[in-house]
């Protein structure tokens, strides 16, 4: 089965360090870790990626289309001012999921829309690191339904 993509936007490599209060104490090496043994646990596999540049992220998602199975993705500020990235998961057109670390919508008023969340089968914020594992479990029934037919 194809992995599923795990795309990560910008300062996301500065998690464990940039507002902790915030994002958490764990680092993203301990996100993939927890990604990694819980698809693992589904009988999934997962490529983890992250960038601070937009048309990196753009790209994997183009890239998606044909050699993933599913994208998670946590396109931080990005989340809020790419219409590319909204578009490109539009024609990627495989099961999606946007997340977030933190409640978006108890933070400031800039952080409450999304234009990517148009573009995906849901969204799920506010758990810290399990919404990462919240997001590969509904990606999982994403996929299992579509087998399904």
């Amino acid at each position: 089965m194809k992995p599923v993509f795990v795309l990560n936007g910008p300062n996301l490599n500065l998690l464990g360090l940039r507002e902790p209060a915030i994002y958490g104490d764990a680092t993203l090496k301990d996100v993939e870790s927890r990604c990694r043994d819980h698809a693992r646990a589904l009988g999934l596999s997962v490529d983890f990626r992250q960038s601070n540049h937009e048309g990196d992220l753009i790209g994997w998602i183009h890239e998606a289309r044909d050699k993933a199975s599913a994208i998670a993705i946590n396109a931080g500020a990005y989340t809020h001012t790419s219409v590319g990235l909204h578009d490109a998961l539009k024609a990627a057109d495989i099961p999606s999921v946007e997340l977030h670390l933190s409640n978006v919508h108890k933070r400031e008023a800039f952080r409450h829309v999304s234009l990517i969340a148009p573009a995906v089968n849901g969204v799920i914020c506010g758990f810290g690191v399990d919404s990462y594992v919240l997001a590969i479990t509904a990606l999982h029934c994403l996929i299992s339904a579509a087998k399904k037919g």
